[in-house]
């Protein structure tokens, strides 16, 4: 199966800088994937993307060796094991509120012993053509990723027992989220949003647990970076729509000036 080189850099300590994909195009996941990001997380959340559409996003990450995990809206082992077996590399849960939320998560990633997935010949083993499926479960169990995002009132008060929950790889602290929770809508860097990721940041990483958040910019990257915070991910949309403002004003108004100087 795929190597999970995220898992790897995380492993020997260093940090990785990803995208959600909320925008159902194979095509703009290859030139994400070709940019330099080390991953990438179809979100299938906050946007239309099925499994099955899911699959050709895998698919187009794959061609450039950049691994993909999905953002799965709900903690159920069916939908879970569509996307892995399409070629997820791991899943990133939201609103995981409890340590048993955590622990289903877990379950529904891995296989036996370690969890409760279920085993076929599949895209992500190519079909059972290429190595022993009894082989296949020992590397899945290695390679497969699982990160659990705190972002509730609920997640807060059992954050302690989700971080120490066996099999989570990343505690994900989503800021958006917790701005509603926290009662400042949208004011994602107000200092509650800012200090409680922080301090969730903080126990995570005494329990030995990678933590992750948003970082839409290079200022964002570094201030949590700075903080030890090491799975950090903006969004595809936001990327295009940067850009394409970005160049749009450049042109308008380099425009303007040449018409004021008619």
């Amino acid at each position: 199966m795929a190597r999970n080189t995220v898992k790897a850099k995380l492993q020997a300590g260093g940090a990785v800088a990803g995208s959600f994909v909320n925008i159902d195009s194979p095509g703009i996941v290859e030139v994400l994937a070709l940019s330099g990001l080390d991953f990438l997380v179809p979100d299938c959340e906050h946007s239309a993307i099925t499994p099955e559409a899911a699959e050709d996003l895998y698919r187009a990450a794959e061609v450039h060796g950049v691994p993909s995990f999905t953002r799965v809206g709900e903690i159920d082992p069916q939908v879970v094991q569509k996307h892995l077996d399409a070629g997820s590399l791991g899943v990133q849960m939201p609103l995981v509120n409890t340590a048993a939320d955590a622990a289903r998560l877990v379950a529904s990633v891995k296989y036996p012993p370690v969890g409760k997935r279920g085993l076929a010949g599949v895209r992500a083993n190519r079909f059972g053509m290429r190595e022993p499926l009894g082989e296949y479960i020992k590397d899945a169990n290695e390679e497969t990723f699982v990160i659990a995002q705190i972002e509730t009132l609920q997640g807060i008060e059992n954050a302690d027992a989700i971080i120490a929950t066996p099999g989570v790889d990343v505690i994900f602290l989503g800021p958006t989220d917790l701005s509603v929770a926290l009662g400042v809508a949208g004011q994602v860097k107000h200092p509650r949003v800012l200090e409680t990721i922080e301090v969730l940041a903080r126990k995570a990483q005494a329990a030995g647990k990678v933590t992750g958040t948003i970082a839409r910019n290079v200022d964002d990257f570094n201030y949590w970076r700075d903080r030890g915070v090491r799975y950090l991910i903006t969004g595809a949309s936001q990327l295009l729509a940067e850009a394409a403002t970005r160049f749009a004003k450049t042109i308008h108004d380099a425009e303007a000036a040449r018409m004021a100087a008619r």
